[in-house]
């Protein structure tokens, strides 16, 4: 598993008119091709009777599948620019439609290329990007009188914090970059003197606005 991404966090849209032509740029994250497939589908169904519906996505941890659609625009004018836009702001596992209705007014390639462009930067911007952290789960059952020294360490070292359940014992849940299980865990056997129980759960992908 890639120990983080860049995607967006939900579909989004939003439209820009250029030279009366609507341009409406959506944009969601997907995991297979499938859900990609199914979400341009579902876009084209909506707007039926829009002049086109280009459309693009990329997905896989080595962007394995990168596909591109002009859907009736000449070739090269809007698919290609908008898998251009998710490649360049470091995407992955994210599909976008850019929807054309046309105004009367030709662009030219060069202002196709442009508009759909800017279609998509607006659509995946109003989805939100976000990046996609790696985090192991771990818990850590100490005795009470613990749970202040560790309390405080770990807000000193600004660790993301799940639940924390009191019972006989206190257990914390600690989420560590998943690169840096192995050492929190020596440095919470270390704090602890060898006091505390420590396990290691799953690994899963926690929502950051910026890279820890």
């Amino acid at each position: 598993m890639l120990t983080q991404y860049r995607t967006v966090k939900r579909f989004g849209s939003a439209e820009v008119v250029i030279k009366k032509s609507r341009f409406i740029g959506y944009a969601k994250p997907v995991e297979t091709e499938d859900e990609a497939i199914a979400f341009i589908e579902s876009i084209k169904k909506e707007h039926w009777d829009a002049t086109h519906n280009c459309s693009a996505y990329m997905i896989g941890e080595r962007d394995e599948i990168q596909r591109a659609s002009d859907d009736g625009e000449p070739s090269g004018t809007a698919g290609k620019p908008i898998l251009e836009v998710i490649k360049n702001q470091g995407m992955k596992n994210v599909a976008v439609v850019v929807t054309r209705y046309f105004g009367g007014i030709l662009l030219g390639a060069g202002g196709l290329v442009r508009a759909y462009t800017d279609g998509a930067v607006i659509g995946l911007a109003a989805a939100e990007p976000v990046y996609k952290v790696l985090h192991t789960e771990v818990l850590v059952e100490i005795d009470y009188t613990w749970h202040g020294k560790v309390d405080n360490e770990l807000r000193n070292r600004g660790m993301l914090m799940g639940d924390t359940s009191f019972t006989d014992k206190v257990t914390l849940t600690c989420l560590p970059l998943a690169e840096e299980t192995e050492r929190f865990i020596h440095w919470m056997t270390d704090i602890t003197q060898g006091q505390a129980t420590i396990i290691e759960g799953e690994s899963r992908y926690i929502d950051h606005d910026e890279l820890p």
